[in-house]
């Protein structure tokens, strides 16, 4: 079994991958402060849940978009399979052709997805992640990656909102029944889902424009389920892109 890691601003998800299927998904808290050893023992006590023994651990990959995070967990996984995780990062064949000003800065997470998404759709190809952080890629025909746009995420813009307005208080991200909202909550409720949906919208109709035709769009992460039923354009919702990509980078570079 190949075990994929994902480690994000805030959360780090762990798949357990055998012939191309996922077993099993966790989610980690990610933390700074926690040390290797922490790290190990958390890893080992998810895959104790799932029935999962470190003798059924063949190898391991990790993504990380939190450098310092990224040791401790790398440390923490030798420790507990005894064996070198492959890391996503330069050197590792994608398959990709990233046209950037600097390609080293652009995320493995993104990477990834990309990788992912080229495996089984055909190109030009849009591609949403929305996590802490939402981003979104342009992949052109000849399946070379062009950039794209990152803003803060829908949790993130509730929380600097919430944080900094005294009196609006915290709220779930339960689909608004309507765009007008009657009472604080559902007006803040309204203006993170529609507003975020809108951007969306608005950010896929520019890109198109700047391409100068259409693209298959695709969304992952784990904030996309809300948002992406209320958007206008067709989106492909793909809950576990990224732990397929893992899966798909490793097969291509293991030795």
């Amino acid at each position: 079994m190949l075990l994929a890691i994902d480690i994000g601003n805030t959360n780090i998800v762990l798949g357990g991958i055998r012939n191309d299927e996922i077993l099993f998904t966790a989610r980690i808290a990610t933390d700074r402060l926690r040390t290797s050893d922490q790290y190990g023992v958390e890893i080992k006590n998810m895959l104790d849940a799932f029935g999962v023994s470190i003798g059924d651990i063949d190898d391991c990959i990790i993504s990380s978009v939190v450098p310092p995070v990224f040791h401790s967990v790398r440390t923490g996984v030798m420790k507990i399979i005894g064996k070198q995780p492959m890391v996503v990062g330069p050197g590792l064949k994608t398959g990709l052709n990233i046209h950037m000003d600097i390609p080293s800065q652009v995320g493995s997470d993104r990477i990834v997805i990309a990788v992912a998404a080229l495996a089984e759709y055909a190109a030009p190809l849009i591609l949403i992640d929305m996590g802490t952080a939402t981003t979104m890629d342009v992949i052109t025909q000849d399946n070379v990656y062009v950039g794209g746009v990152i803003f803060p995420g829908v949790k993130l813009s509730l929380d600097a909102l919430t944080t900094r307005a005294a009196q609006l208080p915290g709220i779930s991200l339960d689909q608004p029944s309507k765009v007008i909202g009657k009472n604080t909550v559902d007006c803040m409720r309204s203006g993170m889902m529609y507003g975020t949906a809108a951007m969306l919208d608005g950010l896929i109709d520019r890109m198109t424009a700047e391409l100068g035709h259409g693209a298959t769009i695709i969304a992952t992460g784990g904030l996309a389920k809300f948002i992406v039923p209320l958007c206008n354009h067709d989106i492909i919702l793909k809950k576990d892109l990224l732990l397929h990509g893992l899966n798909i980078l490793y097969k291509k570079n293991k030795k």
